[in-house]
């Protein structure tokens, strides 16, 4: 994934994008949850080349992202199946995709509906305090440092 270039920050957004923020990777991530599995499948959805989608694959797999499963063995063949950490990735999908919708809309609306399998309906993403169970505007979001934020070595990191 990417080099090594927030070795100096304690951030769990840096940490994060050592794993998902080289181009392509969120893409493959977003494909894998629309059901695509096999490297032919993420080729023909992703204008990629070959080497670079296999080295995103393997990325994501040595992550903990994506598990390898074998479905052919003659030539042998893989699927590339979402982990459960991947899986919890879908907020993170979702929520960009809201802002994409809202801030870089195509001129015929959003290209994809996100529905619940269940009974239908629309998911969407919402930022609900845990404490008084109020919806919370992203303007009414404050952060502050955690004592890991001042832990020193890679144990705080």
């Amino acid at each position: 994934m990417l080099r090594r270039t927030y070795d100096d920050q304690v951030c769990s957004i840096a940490r994060a994008l050592e794993v998902v923020g080289e181009r392509w990777t969120l893409l493959i991530v977003r494909d894998a949850l629309s059901g695509v599995t096999r490297f032919d499948g993420f080729l023909a959805r992703l204008p990629i080349a070959r080497n670079v989608l296999s080295d995103r694959l393997t990325g994501l797999v040595d992550h903990g992202v994506l598990e390898r499963v074998p479905y052919q063995d003659r030539p042998p063949r893989h699927e590339y199946r979402l982990t459960a950490r991947g899986r919890e990735l879908t907020p993170v999908i979702l929520a960009l995709m809201a802002w994409g919708d809202r801030h870089v809309p195509t001129p015929s609306g959003p290209p994809t509906l996100v529905e619940h399998a269940g009974c239908g309906g629309s998911v969407g993403t919402r930022m609900v305090c845990d404490c008084c169970g109020e919806r919370v505007a992203p303007e009414a979001v404050v952060t502050r440092p955690n004592v890991a934020a001042r832990a020193p070595g890679p144990a705080g990191r």
